[in-house]
């Protein structure tokens, strides 16, 4: 199995860097900033536009084998073996967003667990003179079996700040509706509400350092707050991310019922890239 995803993986990785190119990303407006690249942090969105009648795609995975093993057993040469659990299955994310208008951008997010997420973005204040933040309006909806199932919809802000072209930082508070998955468990709530926190910090010209945090405020919060960091490589409209998270969610229901209960951390990455 992860024989086919790897080939998969190296099919995308060469489309990539087929079309890969020596310039920046012509991008206008705010997502021009380099302390800002991308449309995502790694799991939470930016206030990142996508040019109108422009496309953006992204490519998620979070590989299951825990860094610390299974059942607290951990054995280094194990683990070195298994290159660090890249050898291990994976939960897949791919996603499409396209700039519906100036200001307006709308996506797809799918995972291999057959969640298909939904999502739409619009800019209300774009930093600049006078206004020291960035605020986007966020809407999504969930659904598992395919969209077939156990929808669930969020609704939020990104806020975000950008400094001197080298830090980005983001809070992000957005209520999740429905996130029990397991809907014969009691509970007190069946909805959650969590505030994202990121940052993004450019080392130099093409590398960044990225770190998130969502915890759960108030209604349904099992398992552990996600949190996960990573570095990144940019390269012309290209982003190249190696990530460590303690959850396998990349959507906003998946974020909202948490990490494992255990103490595991699992390495990831993603790719995305910018066709404009």
């Amino acid at each position: 199995m992860h024989r086919r995803i790897s080939r998969v993986v190296v099919l995308c990785v060469c489309v990539l860097l087929g079309r890969a190119t020596s310039g920046e990303s012509q991008l206008p407006g705010p997502a021009q900033d380099p302390a800002e690249p991308d449309f995502t942090v790694i799991a939470l969105p930016t206030t990142g536009q996508v040019p109108r009648h422009k496309f953006a795609f992204r490519l998620t995975h979070r590989f299951s084998r825990p860094l610390d093993g299974f059942d607290d057993d951990f054995d280094i040469g194990e683990l070195l073996g298994e290159l660090f659990g890249f050898d291990s299955a994976a939960q897949i994310g791919l996603e499409l967003r396209f700039g519906l208008m100036e200001g307006t951008q709308v996506g797809v997010h799918r995972t291999n667990d057959k969640t298909i997420q939904f999502f739409g973005q619009r800019e209300l204040i774009r930093q600049r003179n006078g206004m020291p933040v960035a605020i986007d309006v966020l809407v999504t909806v969930e659904g598992l079996n395919n969209f077939r199932e156990q929808y669930s919809t969020g609704v939020g802000a990104v806020v975000s700040r950008r400094i001197a072209q080298r830090l980005a930082v983001y809070v992000e508070p957005i209520w999740v509706a429905n996130t029990n998955a397991l809907p014969g468990e009691e509970t007190d709530d069946n909805h959650t509400f969590q505030v994202g926190l990121a940052s993004r910090l450019r080392l130099g010209s093409r590398t960044y350092l990225l770190g998130e945090f969502v915890p759960r405020v108030a209604g349904y919060r099992p398992g552990r707050n996600h949190a996960s960091f990573g570095v990144e490589m940019r390269y012309g409209g290209h982003l190249f991310q190696l990530n460590v998270s303690n959850g396998l969610g990349t959507t906003m229901g998946q974020l909202a019922r948490g990490g494992t209960d255990r103490n595991d951390w699992f390495i990831g990455f993603n790719l995305s890239r910018k066709f404009f």
